[in-house]
């Protein structure tokens, strides 16, 4: 087995695990350390023993790797694959396999783990047919947001990429920020030459309630917005603690979002499970269409579907009305709607 590849799934297998991130991240460098080597140069190295001198390579990968190059699955790689077979998520198999895509996802170019190649080879692995790239706008700093400048040349990247691929779409878009003036986080000029912009709040969550929803309603009814991103902010879990969800008019927010052609998203999110049941209820009854995403910030995330889609189909929201379910073709006619 190639040792790269194997390096590389484990991280995969950890990352949807929800495994510690220093411990997905030392088979990362492990990988990128591998592929900086010759064939016959990591030979030489695991044959005298001495793979460990590689910077980024210890223990526990050093033997994943000699066990590759041993033309066998690594043994810690096997027991992995084996407890991968288990589904995240009890629940939602019907819808998990009616979807096609993820429009909500990030790299390295922002604040992800892992080169936009890599995020394209788990989704393709993964049966996705569209992917959407929506690394964060400029006023994200924290987070690394993408200047116009940055985000032109990811643009060429895309473009790159989608030309080696004839049964896979990578969709040009961001995931911008709702400023507090309610526009948003990016040029007018840039958004259009997009294909998918979600637009989420990540500042100033406790502002009472008739300022939170003046902002949201400022950019639902921008023409780019696509999809409200993990529209209340909570976290309920994870290593970030919790937060409790932004106040808003809510029937208010979801009557916008139906006459605007805005998708209400379920983010997928273990820590967010945003909108909550009961807010998820509200857009249901208000017309709105959803967009179940991961918000997947590492490959092996963007399996967290599992989760949106068993608490979807658990509060009854129809597969038409998922536009994460609808082909390509179908979706992309919807985007340019907004255009």
């Amino acid at each position: 087995m190639d040792p790269i590849e194997a390096l590389d799934e484990i991280s995969f297998w950890l990352e949807r695990s929800q495994a510690p991130t220093f411990k997905v991240q030392a088979f990362r460098k492990a990988a990128d350390a591998v592929r900086q080597l010759s064939a016959d140069e990591l030979a030489r190295l695991v044959a005298s023993g001495r793979i460990t001198s590689v910077k980024g390579v210890g223990s526990r990968s050093a033997e994943v790797i000699t066990q590759a190059l041993g033309d066998r699955v690594p043994d810690y790689l096997a027991d992995l694959r084996e407890k991968g077979t288990e589904a995240l998520a009890s629940g939602g198999d019907t819808l998990r396999a009616a979807l096609r895509g993820d429009l909500h996802s990030h790299s390295n170019w922002s604040d992800g783990g892992s080169p936009i190649e890599a995020m394209v080879a788990a989704a393709r692995t993964l049966g996705r047919e569209y992917l959407a790239l929506t690394d964060h706008s400029p006023n994200l700093t924290i987070a690394n947001g993408l200047s116009v400048e940055r985000l032109e040349n990811q643009l060429g990247v895309v473009d790159g990429i989608n030309s080696s691929h004839d049964d896979f779409r990578l969709l040009k878009g961001i995931e911008v920020d709702i400023l507090e003036d309610g526009t948003l986080d990016q040029t007018p000029a840039m958004l259009d030459r997009l294909d998918v912009v979600v637009a989420s709040v990540h500042s100033k969550l406790r502002a009472d309630k008739k300022t939170m929803t003046e902002r949201m309603l400022g950019g639902i009814s921008d023409p780019h917005t696509n999809v409200l991103g993990h529209c209340t902010g909570r976290l309920v879990q994870g290593s970030r603690g919790t937060r409790p969800q932004s106040e808003f008019d809510a029937p208010k927010v979801f009557k916008e979002c139906a006459e605007w052609g805005v998708a209400v998203e379920i983010n997928s999110r273990p820590e967010r499970q945003d909108p909550p049941d009961d807010l998820i209820k509200l857009a249901l009854d208000a017309g709105c269409l959803f967009s179940i995403d991961s918000d997947a910030h590492a490959p092996g995330q963007l399996d967290f579907l599992q989760y949106g889609a068993q608490r979807a189909e658990a509060l009854g929201v129809p597969t038409e009305r998922i536009v994460t379910t609808w082909p390509l073709a179908q979706l992309k006619e919807w985007l340019r709607l907004k255009r």
